[in-house]
């Protein structure tokens, strides 16, 4: 008999809690995404999280209720797909290409706009507001595509909802995923980042991204639950970051308090497995934009929605809160930070807590989670479950 029917695994997207031993490497000295947050608004209202440990990880002295820990990344790289991929048993022992220093080289250029008969615009490291301010005038007047890229491991495609069109950008970004599965182009994904707006000031990018990753190299705790006969239900981008392997159900969220609703929602349903959520606008609207007050208010609109959630979970579920990087707001540039992250652990049926010592790797998640399930796993990274921690 398992230990818990069901597992909400919650992705509170780059919300580090401090700099890793090898920060340095990423010239990530002194980062502590949640810390400057709350530095920044000492008057931080989140009472649900501080309950559940967050801030004894930080030695606020809080009573808590359930298990809290840090957990450090093994992977190399500091990025959404690194993070979320260990996290089910995947050792990313080569960081993806990043095209950060000069843009894409005019090989792919030239292929991806004969291919998509588009001219493109940008091709440089860019936020992704400010590039569709500086173009977005220009490809409503002449039809050309903007396209950027970041620190990260993406090639982000931006098109008008209005004059470019969805499918249209849809299939150009299909077309560029394509073409960029060859060894010397291959970035992590490609995003189509569509936006709406008539100048430049009022441009709003729209929840309709859509994100085209590469398939995870191997097996993944995911597919060994659903192989296994077990839900593995995805909520925001889960099913993008995996291109699909291993989920038996997804849905689309328009922002992070949508998907913290949509989860709300899935206690209320019949499934046996795990739910794993991710929201985004923490590192989307707040991190990269290095809008320290903007994370604390998402942070506290997320708090309001975990009490309700709290409220709704059975004896037998396990609610694991965790992070897939950092995003410092207060750092220079405007990337991720390599950082530890948290793991909260908490279920109603738990008669104690405290805190449990740090985990060498993300895979601490997958594995516990298999073990709850009793499933052998064919992944090659395993971490140490917890499992018979929480008591």
């Amino acid at each position: 008999m398992n230990k818990y029917n069901r597992v909400f695994l919650v992705v509170l997207d780059s919300l580090g809690i401090g700099e890793m031993p090898d920060s340095k490497e990423y010239n990530d000295e002194g980062v502590n995404t949640l810390k400057h947050v709350w530095d920044k608004k000492e008057n931080l209202c989140i009472p649900n999280l501080r309950k559940l440990g967050l801030g004894n990880l930080l030695n606020k002295a809080d009573v808590t209720q359930g298990y809290y820990l840090k957990l450090k990344e093994l992977s190399v790289g500091k990025d959404t797909m690194t993070g979320h991929w260990e996290m089910m048993g995947l050792h990313i022992k080569e960081p993806f290409k990043t095209f950060t220093d000069n843009g894409f080289p005019n090989e792919l250029i030239d292929a991806l706009e004969q291919k998509c008969n588009k001219k493109f615009v940008g091709n440089k490291s860019a936020s992704g507001t400010d590039i569709i301010d500086e173009y977005g005038e220009h490809e409503i007047k002449t039809g050309e595509l903007i396209l950027y890229t970041s620190a990260d491991s993406v090639l982000q495609i931006c098109g008008h909802e209005v004059y470019t069109g969805l499918d249209t950008l849809y299939e150009c970004c299909e077309i560029a995923r394509e073409l960029t599965m060859k060894p010397e182009w291959k970035v992590g994904r490609v995003i189509a980042r569509p936006y709406i707006g008539e100048s430049k000031g009022n441009f709003k990018r729209t929840s309709n991204r859509h994100d085209y990753a590469l398939k995870p190299f191997s097996r993944t705790i995911l597919d060994d639950l659903k192989d296994s006969g077990y839900d593995v239900i995805g909520i925001g981008k889960i099913s993008d970051i995996f291109a699909g392997e291993g989920i038996t159900k997804s849905y689309l969220s328009t922002s992070s308090v949508h998907g913290i609703e949509q989860t709300i929602e899935m206690t209320g349903k019949n499934f046996k497995g795990l739910c794993f959520v991710n929201l985004v606008d923490f590192d989307a609207l707040w991190g990269h934009r290095r809008d320290p007050l903007g994370y604390a208010k998402e942070l506290e609109m997320f708090d309001e929605k975990l009490g309700v959630l709290l409220n709704h979970l059975k004896e037998d579920d396990l609610l694991l809160i965790t992070a897939d990087h950092g995003n410092d707001p207060t750092y220079i540039g405007t990337d991720h930070t390599r950082e530890m992250v948290p793991l909260l652990c908490y279920s109603p049926s738990m008669k104690a807590g405290g805190v449990l010592p740090t985990q060498e790797t993300f895979a601490t998640i997958g594995t516990t989670i298999a073990d709850n399930f009793k499933i052998k796993t064919s992944c090659e990274l395993e971490g140490y479950s917890i499992l018979k921690l929480l008591k």
